[in-house]
């Protein structure tokens, strides 16, 4: 069974990697990888990720894509006030712990974010990874999601 986390991850992935101009467009990508949606439930998905029709193409974008970092930002703060549970560093590896089918999503906007110092990040189902350049770029990006994550809650 598909969560909604899950759903809405893979919407974020089909506007990643092909312009989509339409709801309509976007329910057929969305079916072909196995998710069943009704038009009322991807209108609700598309307004609670704060896509938005943009770009030179007039296709969807997600806050923050084509902008400045702060828009992404914004993004990422919601997410983490939603779906983060816990946070642990071991010397240059963060580790982030999320509910079940959260991770992804929360590893979307993590990229997004694009903070200096990370590596690199792997999203499981509940679990992200995020390697960090040094110890030192580790903690502050273990502070920095901390306060972003309680400016949410």
């Amino acid at each position: 069974m598909f969560t909604k986390a899950r759903r809405q991850a893979e919407i974020l992935d089909v506007i990643q990697r092909e312009p989509v101009r339409s709801q309509e467009q976007l329910r057929n990508r969305v079916r072909a990888v196995g998710f069943d949606v009704t038009q009322a439930t991807l209108s609700r998905d598309i307004r609670e990720l704060g896509l938005v029709k943009g770009g030179p193409e007039g296709a969807y974008q997600a806050p923050g894509q084509a902008a400045s970092a702060p828009g992404a930002t914004g993004t990422l703060q919601r997410a983490l006030s939603e779906y983060l549970s816990k946070v642990d560093r071991v010397q240059q590896f963060v580790v982030l712990r999320t509910g079940p089918g959260q991770a992804q999503l929360l590893g979307v906007a993590l990229d997004r974010a694009r903070f200096d110092g990370v590596v690199g990040t792997l999203a499981g189902d509940d679990t992200i990874l995020v390697i960090a350049r040094s110890v030192a770029k580790a903690r502050t990006l273990v502070e920095r999601l901390t306060a972003l994550a309680g400016q949410g809650r």
